[in-house]
């Protein structure tokens, strides 16, 4: 009862095809194709032998004249050129990967449906199996739908070539089964509706593809059983060979898709890690042009802090060297012209002496400062003796002090050695207790001391003086600050930005304590050893 339905449709099908031919061109056909065959078995033995006998000897010929490896190579070359135009029918510049290898894909397929369309009726004449007209027409079908699908690639017309494909093959093919004819292709209806999936961008598209394909299978593989004609039965190896092309084109149409999407994905990954590639060279010339920038700010800000105490330095210049000068001018003038006694000439020589004082540590200063600027000031570091270098300075300065009345001590170990610049310590220790003289009261008292400290030797300035208060602290080292001192001495602020710079370059640091009221401590360590000198170097740069 549930075969009735469908063998009736399936009748009524034949009887409608059968109507649309005449039986005059079903017994044309059937005798071209007959005489065809006839033709080709009537070939004698002779002749078949003589012909190929004919072509191996031109193939010969061409070998010896090129030799077997030359021959070899150019049909090697011509066979890889023919296979890469055949593949690349349709391609354009400007097309996306995954297209291009989508194309390539469908071009393998149709020409292959070309050898199969072609190849199949050649071998079913040399059978002796009397097969229908219309068995060689659905058997050329394939390779006149490839050879359609492969001019509208040319053509460019992608979309038409597949409506051609995925439409024409399964509709001709279900035509051929509504007529009768039970030619063993059924498997094709699979293989249209695997590469639709994988052709077919629009969802609704690739649905009524695998639709048309999947139903045709089921209704005229499944539902209807019985035909007219069954090639299974007339002729099992032409069946057999449909079978078995059916299932090569499958697992061959799954094989390409796989290589071109792993191929696809390699390709992806390896554009991925261009890219990747490209953005470190990006982020590295980022950093080199933010390290630049930052070096020209840097740059730039010391360029405006030099210019800056360029015009603090010559109105000093121009001001504070000069009031020593005509001091010592005017006692001069007096002497001269007054005849000045010895006693009131004593009692202006005090003044006279603490602005030339002021003079000679500037004047020291400014040079210094000259040789830093001009990169001439190499550090040249040597072992060095503190308490040499501690007696030095307080031997220079032993005036200075004495004329306000402020004893200098100095309590130092005799072993205590540094790694070091001589002058550039020299200059660090002479200003720093040079301001400890300036900003302690008459009968006052420094102490000058050094202890150890790991790899390092720490020198303390200590004085009783008016000390400094927090905010002022903090003014030191970041800019060019200056105060008079007890004795209302004048000063530039130029000697403490000078020694911490050279403290920098030698390995060392500076630090402050003071309260106000109470007087200030200034420290500063220096490298112990060679070894301790050149880790700090390293740090630094």
């Amino acid at each position: 009862m549930t075969m009735k339905f469908p063998q009736e449709t399936l009748n009524y099908f034949q009887g409608k095809i059968k109507s649309f031919s005449t039986a005059d061109l079903r017994q044309s056909l059937y005798n071209r194709a007959s005489s065809v065959q006839s033709r080709v078995k009537a070939i004698s033995l002779r002749q078949s032998g003589g012909n190929l006998r004919r072509w191996l000897t031109e193939i010969l010929v061409d070998t010896k004249r090129r030799g077997f490896k030359g021959s070899l190579k150019g049909l090697q070359k011509k066979t890889v050129e023919s296979w890469y135009e055949i593949n690349s029918i349709g391609a354009i510049e400007g097309m996306e990967e995954l297209e291009i290898r989508k194309l390539r894909i469908f071009n393998q397929l149709n020409f292959l449906g070309i050898i199969t369309g072609i190849t199949v009726p050649i071998s079913g004449i040399f059978t002796d199996s009397r097969l229908p007209a219309m068995t060689w027409l659905v058997a050329c079908a394939p390779a006149m739908i490839s050879v359609l699908v492969l001019w509208l690639n040319h053509l460019r017309k992608y979309e038409q070539a597949i409506i051609v494909y995925f439409i024409f093959y399964p509709v001709v093919t279900s035509l051929v089964y509504l007529g009768g004819l039970n030619l063993g292709i059924e498997l094709f209806f699979i293989l249209y509706g695997i590469l639709s999936v994988f052709f077919i961008q629009s969802i609704s598209h690739m649905l009524f593809s695998i639709g048309l394909s999947m139903v045709s299978y089921f209704m005229l593989d499944v539902v209807l059983k019985h035909y007219q004609y069954q090639l299974e039965l007339k002729n099992y190896l032409f069946y057999l060979f449909n079978q078995v092309i059916a299932i090569a084109f499958i697992f061959y149409g799954l094989y390409l898709i796989k290589e071109e999407n792993t191929g696809y994905q390699w390709s992806i990954l390896r554009k991925n890690r261009e890219l990747h590639r490209s953005n470190l060279e990006i982020e590295k010339q980022k950093m080199e042009i933010a390290d630049k920038a930052e070096l020209l700010e840097e740059k730039t800000q010391q360029l405006t802090e030099l210019n800056s105490l360029k015009n603090k330095l010559f109105s000093v210049i121009s001001h504070d060297l000069k009031t020593p000068m005509y001091a010592l001018r005017n006692l001069f003038q007096n002497v001269q012209e007054y005849n000045l006694p010895a006693e009131e000439i004593k009692n202006l020589l005090p003044d006279v002496v603490n602005e030339l004082n002021y003079t000679t540590g500037l004047m020291e200063n400014l040079l210094q400062w000259a040789k830093s600027q001009m990169q001439s000031n190499a550090v040249r570091p040597q072992k060095l003796e503190v308490v040499h270098l501690i007696n030095e300075v307080t031997q220079l300065l032993k005036i200075q002090a004495e004329a306000k009345n402020i004893r200098l001590e100095s309590h130092v170990d005799q072993q205590f050695q540094v790694y070091a610049d001589r002058d550039m310590v020299n200059l660090v220790l002479r200003n720093l207790v040079a301001n400890a003289i300036k900003f302690t009261p008459a009968k006052g008292k420094i102490i000058i001391r050094a202890q150890e400290k790991r790899s390092f030797i720490e020198i303390s300035v200590t004085d009783n003086g008016v000390g400094i208060s927090d905010e002022n602290i903090d003014k030191l080292f970041n800019e060019y600050y200056t105060s008079k001192g007890t004795a209302n001495e004048s000063g530039t602020g130029l000697g403490l930005m000078l020694c911490k710079e050279f403290l920098a370059k030698n390995g060392g640091q500076m630090k402050v304590q003071s309260q106000e009221g109470k007087g200030s401590t200034f420290s500063f360590t220096l490298p112990r050893s060679e070894y301790t000198f050149q880790q700090q170097q390293q740090s630094v740069a």
